[in-house]
């Protein structure tokens, strides 16, 4: 059974918001670290120099938080 707590929000103008108990992987399947019991961001504009984690850099550059196809 799911956390009812678990999700994720897609910001309007930036990251993913994701709270709950989620495990975060990277592409070869090992753990990246996240404060257990805090919400964590994800980068969606791509730009981040903390990737995969964003770290407000949406906020300087030009970039389209259009979602397309949803």
């Amino acid at each position: 059974m799911s956390d009812p707590k678990s999700g994720i929000m897609i910001s309007k103008q930036g990251p993913y918001k994701v709270e709950g108990a989620v495990r975060l992987l990277d592409s070869d399947g090992v753990r990246v670290d996240t404060a257990e019991g805090k919400p964590f961001f994800l980068c969606r504009c791509g730009h981040s120099n903390n990737k995969p984690f964003c770290d407000g850099t949406h906020n300087r550059i030009e970039w389209d938080p259009a979602l397309k196809g949803i």
